[in-house]
């Protein structure tokens, strides 16, 4: 009976009740619910900061005192204070809100009471946790303690359901109601959150991401909310938990905390930064923080009084949480009169005055009150340990479910992961197998004899080497994913390292897969032995040398905190993994100094392995019978050698035992030897990646600073350390004093006064679903006139930000009807081309993080105005936008270290930098701002539309003092019908009459208008109404008089010029200007990015090393001649790991172009594309400039030939690589992508080059051989290094060959050396012939490789040919697949996921 009440609450409103149910439930069945509650007693938190404030740059890796300054940080860490003198109590059943700035200390705050104290320098003062200390509940009971982050972040391949599921999973408990089953519980669970919240019709849509389209950003925040109350924890903090959300669905949300502390006696911590007073009313006590101090802590209903009685006083209709934040604004706050010399100013004197105070007294008997009744009390802690005993599988962990069935989720939800992104792994599959197809046919078929001894010890090789070089894809994929599995660490939902762990496990079925089509495709093309147990030997080792790989490359990820440096080392372990398997460098001739290399190399031990299977069964006829050919037809076994290693003296047949005995030094009785230490290696790999996963819980994603550039002073001159907790208030009250409310325009001269009119008719929005088509937008008519702010409201999902899409031509997709206009006119072909004439504020801030405000604002001015104005006015509007959006003293802070305020300014500033002169949209402009910020830029909005400016926006949560500021509405419900649209009135009294006249209930005088509409058309997430308010409005008089008077407009305006007649350019500036203007801006973001710059040089002068002394004073013996050739090859192949970095970075540059400055038409597409080419050439030029010092002569090659090298590989190689990496990058939309694309390409381009095969033996694909650009690089390259040099055969590589009787060595090899070439070391002596098969360098290079000395010029010039073709590829392939509307691979994508 119970189980069928607890299904059926699950729908509408009622929702809520579910608590009162199953806490009555719980009570039943003698499960406990557990409290915990929080007092804080001297609460200091310390944060460490370096010593300067300044942008690291890459001149800074050079100079001196970067490593003094380093020196003298870890002997005397710079430290501040972030909060101190906190102290209160928040008992279970009471709710806190948190109250102050951004930049205030909220969010240390909320994190401090939760315990995440991980990432700050110290945590001093008394915190108790009922009868437990702080490291008791990191211990044993984080998981009860609830922390929700203001950033949304989540598997975007994950549906929202199977988001939800795997929290609630994590988190069941182990004794449930009437033997509710798990799976009972996860699905009952998460329906009722999904309900709540308003999700249930979005649970199969992906989450998405900026990259990845899936659910609203009001649906994404949802999300969060949801997934933080799977945890049902004792104690919730909840971060700015309701930005994004519209202000019926905040109240909803905070509503549902009300019931749940009620019912569930549960502790409540939130901070919110634009707070309703219905909002305020639900919570019993306030914490005011002001730049770290305690203002105010005490009851809600006592705050206001307290600081009108200390001297402050509320603005007209000012909300009480308003008052209370503007108290802590210089300019925001109002002092009463008569108080003006008695009112505290600084954060100092309120703080010591509320400890003083009455209620700050009060406030310290609560603490000792509760301390003495809940700290040490045994049986309160007796009694949450039993029910922890109830719900936790393993009472001495904080994790309420045991480590196998962690394991069973998280590896559930890796594989919903993975199929969500069936084409990532549709690009791995195909790669494998086309790989396993040309490979094979180049070695088709391979014969029995010696000949092909050498081929097949290659195919074995590079079997193993597509391992290495695929599974280089994993570093990104990691550093994606690591701030969601240490968000799930905090909130005790598993392990990190059962993440990495699951990864692995997941993995093994796909890799078998996947690896057994590449080893049936390969192994029997090529023609390796046929016989089951050798296939099956095989194919088990290539698969455990996958997963080996794999492991040591996301160990290497998972022991790094940023990407760059990741790949760095990846690159150095490919070059070391490379150069030391055994194949080019046997362990017979490697040097005996760096053998210890290859035991701790995997791929040597499987190289090992795969080597002795194959040869163990093959007996090979001898193919290098010395003297052979014309006239030696009848000569016998005793007159003739076999060259091949391994051959006996007067047999035919070569052992291949032998042969990889002598050769490899590997026997037979090595392969199980070599098995296991394969085994072993993936175990030690992934026990290293395990505990790197589990110990490097903290990142390099976020600056905990606000960065100048340098050459700035931050403050009055002085730079210090500022913590993001303190920057934006420091920077507020530090600068000199400004009006909040006053005019910012007062020296800015009225720009271009806006006259035109933009309407639009009956807008009509469709976009293709499974199944058919959904309307997102229905009906909509309005206009925007000059002069007027409007704003645009509505419910999470409304359509807002898509009818601003829609209006300002922002949409690829979907099917647009109805009109809009301009003056009357319907709106040119060109209109697109005209956007300079509109500004688009995104509700994402999307900058290059490396530019600073200035330079930010600059490139928009420099760009999106017409290339007539002058340089110096557009810098003087510049100063002017940012005096405007008060960041002057923000002007050379670096954009990607800017709290969330002075973000959302700079994007604003940058829009207003471009003059627009038509329109300005603005999506959001408040979100994740507190209400004094809120107020400052919507002033300044007002602002702008009184000085002639059209603005139209979207805005969540607005106070009633906020939304009064606004002259018109446009008001959406669900399914994006209009509501209303028209004036708002004085007191919002317009808005007001026209639902009261229809229906509504009357809005109170103390209502917030914003929030009253919003319920009346019922707004949120689970809210209905029982009126059709659009069918209201379809036949109300306002909406027949809104088409009359957008009728009028048409008719004047089409009697006025037209200003949108002409044609337009597609940009206002040249293609020479944007070219120049981008290339100025990524060589700054390039040398503020020291990492990366750094990864560069480490990578070419390690690998220049490791390559000189590997192959050190190269003679010119055989031996020497090929560690040469092996010396250039593996050179060359250090491109690989440089090109992952280079891809990255590219790709994120471009992110910034494809979401905010192409759809603002700021620069043509080709001009960023030759931009980022020119930017980074220098650095890789330079880079391998010092690769080639530290290896040319450390081979050993001639001074004299330097020259000619240098040029090829410091010059030429760079052009080539660097455009192929960029020319991939093109085509991939993510970075693991690009990296399955490069690596699929690279290995074709080292195939064909003609050293892993030689020429002659490439039979049908020897035009692949002069398609390949390595051939040409390696022709030039050795060709110019050894040709005409004399080889000296060693004593060990001499053929000794016996005459028969009666002739001499001379006599007798004369004939064959003719044709073979070679010489004899005694042409006279009449027995035991020495014999040297190769005279000169040119005849080796030529018989083996077809590389001919004298074509070193001529390979040169075409490598330059690779480089332009390359180019057109990057150019090509970047229209194809990222500028047009539908790609190819866009649409490929599409069907794999459909499938």
């Amino acid at each position: 009976m119970k189980r069928q009440v607890f299904r059926s609450d699950l729908h509408g409103p009622s929702n809520l009740t579910f608590y009162h149910y199953l806490s009555l439930s719980r009570q039943n069945e003698g499960i406990k619910d557990r409290r915990l509650g929080v007092v804080f007693k001297d609460l200091r938190v310390v944060g460490a900061g370096s010593c300067t404030s300044l942008q690291p740059t890459v001149g800074d890796t050079f100079h001196p005192s970067t490593f003094l300054r380093k020196i003298r940080e870890i002997r005397h860490s710079s430290i501040k204070d972030i909060l101190s003198g906190f102290e209160g109590v928040v008992a279970p059943g009471e709710m806190l809100l948190v109250l102050g700035r951004p930049g205030s200390g909220c969010s240390t705050l909320l994190k401090t009471l939760a315990n995440q104290r991980g990432e700050y320098h110290a945590v001093e003062g008394q915190v108790f946790y009922d009868s437990f200390t702080p490291k008791e509940v990191h211990d044993s009971f984080r998981g009860d303690i609830t922390y929700c982050p203001e950033d949304d972040i989540h598997f975007p391949t994950l549906t929202v359901n199977q988001t939800l599921s795997f929290a609630v999973r994590n988190r069941t408990p182990a004794t449930r109601l009437l033997g509710q089953t798990r799976e009972d519980h996860v699905k009952d669970t998460t329906t009722m959150l999904m309900k709540v919240l308003g999700l249930w019709d979005s649970r199969n849509t992906l989450v998405g991401n900026a990259q990845i389209q899936g659910v609203s950003g009001g649906e994404r925040k949802r999300v969060s909310i949801a997934e933080a109350l799977c945890s049902a924890g004792s104690l919730g903090a909840w971060d700015n938990s309701t930005r994004g959300l519209d202000s019926s669905t905040a109240l909803e949300f905070v509503r549902a905390l009300r019931v749940i502390t009620d019912v569930k006696r549960t502790t409540t911590i939130v901070s919110l930064y634009q707070a309703g007073e219905q909002l305020y009313d639900l919570f019993d006590k306030v914490c005011v923080v002001d730049r770290g101090k305690m203002a105010y802590f005490g009851s809600t209903k006592s705050a206001k009084d307290y600081f009108i009685d200390i001297g402050f006083e509320p603005q007209n209709r000012q909300t009480t949480p308003d008052f209370l934040v503007a108290v802590t604004d210089p300019n925001g706050r109002k002092i009463r009169p008569g108080y003006e010399s008695f009112v505290p100013q600084t954060s100092e004197e309120l703080a010591s005055r509320f400890r003083t105070s009455d209620l700050g007294r009060q406030n310290q008997k609560t603490i000792e009150q509760y301390r003495e009744h809940c700290v040490g009390n045994d049986d309160s802690k007796q009694a949450y340990l039993s029910s922890v005993a109830a719900e936790h599988t393993n009472t001495s962990t904080a994790y309420m479910t045991s480590i196998p069935q962690q394991i069973k989720s998280v590896m559930k939800r890796r594989l919903q992961v993975i199929i969500g992104d069936k084409f990532e792994l549709f690009v791995l599959l195909a790669s494998q197998v086309f790989q396993g197809i040309y490979f094979g046919s180049v070695f088709l078929n391979m014969p029995n004899d010696t000949s092909a001894y050498f081929s097949r010890g290659v195919v074995l090789f590079f079997s193993l080497f597509f391992s290495l070089f695929t599974s280089v894809a994993e570093v990104p994929t990691l550093f994606f994913q690591r701030p969601i599995v240490l968000r799930h660490q905090k909130a005790a939902l598993h392990y990190p390292c059962i993440e990495s762990l699951a990864h692995t496990v997941v993995d093994i079925p796909i890799t078998l897969i996947i690896q057994l089509l590449f080893a049936v495709i390969l192994y029997f093309l090529t023609g390796l032995q046929r016989s089951a147990a050798q296939f099956f030997i095989f194919y088990l080792v290539i698969f455990l040398m996958s997963q080996t790989m794999k492991s040591l490359f996301r160990a290497i990820a998972a022991s790094f905190k940023t990407l760059s440096s990741a790949l760095a080392v990846s690159g150095i372990f490919i070059l070391l993994i490379s150069l030391y398997a055994g194949s080019t460098i046997p362990w017979p001739t490697a040097p005996t100094c760096l053998r210890w290399i290859m035991w701790l190399n995997p791929l040597w031990w499987g190289f090992g392995a795969l080597i002795v299977n194959e040869f163990h069964t093959l007996d090979g006829v001898c193919s290098t019978l010395v003297p052979q050919g014309p006239g030696y037809y009848n000569v016998s076994l005793e007159n003739q050698v076999c060259i091949t290693v391994g051959s006996q003296p007067g047999q035919l047949l070569v052992d291949g035992n032998i042969y990889v005995g002598f050769t490899y030094d590997f026997w037979y009785g090595h392969l199980w030897r070599n098995l296991g230490v394969i085994c072993a290696f993936h175990l030690g790999f992934l026990a290293v990646l395990l505990i790197a996963t589990e110990c490097n819980t903290s990142s390099a994603f976020n600056s905990a600073t606000v960065l100048f550039k340098q050459g700035s002073s931050a403050i009055d001159g002085n730079v210090e350390v500022l913590d993001e907790e303190e920057v934006d208030a420091g920077f507020r009250y530090g600068c000199r004093s400004k009006s909040a409310h006053g005019s910012t325009f007062g020296d800015l001269e009225k720009h271009t006064m806006v006259t035109d009119l933009f309407t639009w008719q009956n807008l009509q929005y469709e976009v293709p679903i499974e199944g058919g088509m959904k309307r997102l937008l229905d009906d909509v008519t309005g206009f925007a006139a000059p002069g007027k702010l409007t704003v645009l409201m509505g419910e999470s999902g409304a359509g807002k930000t898509t009818l601003l899409n829609i209006l300002a031509q922002r949409v690829g997709a979907g099917v647009v009807t109805g009109d809009r206009f301009v003056n009357g006119q319907l709106l040119p072909m060109d209109f697109q081309a005209q956007m300079q004439v509109s500004g688009y504020c995104q509700q994402r801030d999307t900058h290059l993080p490396e530019a600073t405000v200035r330079e930010a604002l600059l490139f928009s001015a420099n760009l999106r105005q017409p290339q007539s104005v002058p340089l110096a006015e557009k810098e003087a509007y510049v100063d002017k936008c940012l005096r405007m959006c008060n960041l002057e003293d923000y002007a050379d802070a670096i954009v990607g270290s800017l709290g969330i305020e002075h973000c959302k300014r700079t994007s604003i500033a940058v829009e207003l930098a471009a003059k627009p002169t038509l329109l300005l949209f603005l999506d959001e402009p408040t979100s994740g701002l507190d209400s004094q910020s809120a107020w400052a830029i919507v002033q300044f909005l007002r602002e702008l539309a009184d000085h002639g400016q059209a603005i139209l926006c979207t805005i969540h949560q607005p106070s009633a003092e906020l939304f009064q500021v606004f002259d018109r509405l446009l008001l959406l419900c669900k399914g994006g019908q209009t509501v209303y649209f028209g004036d708002i009135g004085e007191n919002s009294s317009t808005m007001l009459n026209y639902f009261e006249r229809n229906g509504a209930p009357r809005c109170g005088s103390d209502a917030n208008p914003a929030e009253y509409m919003l319920d009346v058309i019922g707004a949120g997430s689970t809210a209905v109404s029982t009126t059709d308010w659009y069918d209201v409005w379809k036949h109300s008089s306002e909406a027949a008089q809104l088409q009359v008077q957008i009728e009028k407009m048409h008719e004047n305006g089409r009697t006025r010029p037209q200003p949108l007649s002409a044609r337009y350019p597609i940009f206002p500036t040249s293609w020479s200007h944007q070219f120049v203007a981008l290339t100025q801006r990524n060589f700054q973001a390039y040398w503020r990015n020291p990492t990366y710059i750094r990864a560069k040089f480490v990578l070419n002068i390690a690998g220049g090393l490791l390559a000189g002394f590997t192959f050190f004073q190269a003679d010119n013996s055989l031996q020497g001649t090929q560690n040469k050739l092996f010396s250039i090859f593996f050179s060359i192949m250090l491109c690989i790991a440089l090109v992952h970095q280079l891809m990255a970075v590219y790709i994120d540059i471009r992110t910034v172009y494809e979401i905010r400055e192409r759809p603002s038409r700021m620069y043509n597409w080709t001009a960023l594309v030759m931009s980022q080419l020119v930017t980074e050439l220098p650095w890789n030029m330079s880079s391998s400039a010092t690769f080639f010092f530290c290896w040319y002569w450390t081979v050993g090659f001639p001074t004299d030939r330097a020259g000619y090298t240098f040029l090829m590989l410091c010059i030429a190689f760079p052009l080539y690589y660097t455009t192929l990496g960029h020319g991939i990058a093109s085509m991939a939309p993510t970075a693991p992508i690009a990296s399955l694309y490069y690596t699929a390409l690279i290995m074709i381009i080292m195939v064909f080059d003609g050293v892993i095969q030689p020429f002659m033996e490439l039979n049908w694909w020897k035009w692949m051989y002069r398609v390949s650009p390595y051939t040409y690089i390696i022709e030039g390259l050795l060709g110019q290094a050894i040709g005409g040099e004399a080889i000296s055969c060693s004593f060990t590589e001499l053929v000794s060959v016996n005459p028969p009787k009666g002739l001499t060595c001379g006599q007798y090899m004369g004939p064959f050396m003719e044709f073979a070439g070679g010489y004899l070391t005694d042409a006279e002596a009449a027995g035991g012939c020495q014999y040297c098969p190769y005279k000169t360098a040119d005849q080796y290079m030529d018989s083996k490789f077809n590389i001919q000395y004298s074509n070193h010029w001529r390979n040169l010039g075409i490598v330059f040919g690779f480089v332009a073709f390359n180019i057109i590829a990057i150019f090509w392939f970047t229209y194809f697949m990222r500028i047009r509307t539908v790609s190819v691979f866009a649409s490929l994508k599409k069907l794999t996921r459909s499938n």
